[in-house]
């Protein structure tokens, strides 16, 4: 079962880190994160975000995780699952990738 309590994990950190509940969007945050952020690290964004999707765990369990950690996302709002949304997120980082 995914924890959301493991602070050394970059998917845990990345989802926290960048759509709390203090955001004034996720569109803003994330924007902000590709404009901030090296070349580098986005590149390991895209890895570590594309392991954790292909990983083991249910989509179920998979869903509830990115949403307990990416609290500051109204998933209903989005009209997507949680893991449909994070798969945006992954083609938004990778085009961004391509201009850096």
């Amino acid at each position: 079962m995914l924890s959301s309590n493991k602070l050394e994990e970059p998917v845990f950190q990345f989802l926290v880190g960048t759509f709390h509940q203090d955001i004034d969007s996720p569109e803003e945050a994330l924007e902000e994160l590709l404009t901030e952020e090296s070349k580098e690290y986005l590149e390991f964004a895209i890895i570590f975000l594309t392991d954790f999707i292909g990983s083991e765990y249910s989509d179920i369990e998979k869903n509830e995780y990115i949403q307990s950690c990416a609290d500051g996302v109204c998933f209903p709002a989005t009209g997507l699952e949680p893991l449909q949304w994070l798969h945006q997120v992954i083609e938004q980082i990778r085009e961004a990738v391509k201009t850096k």
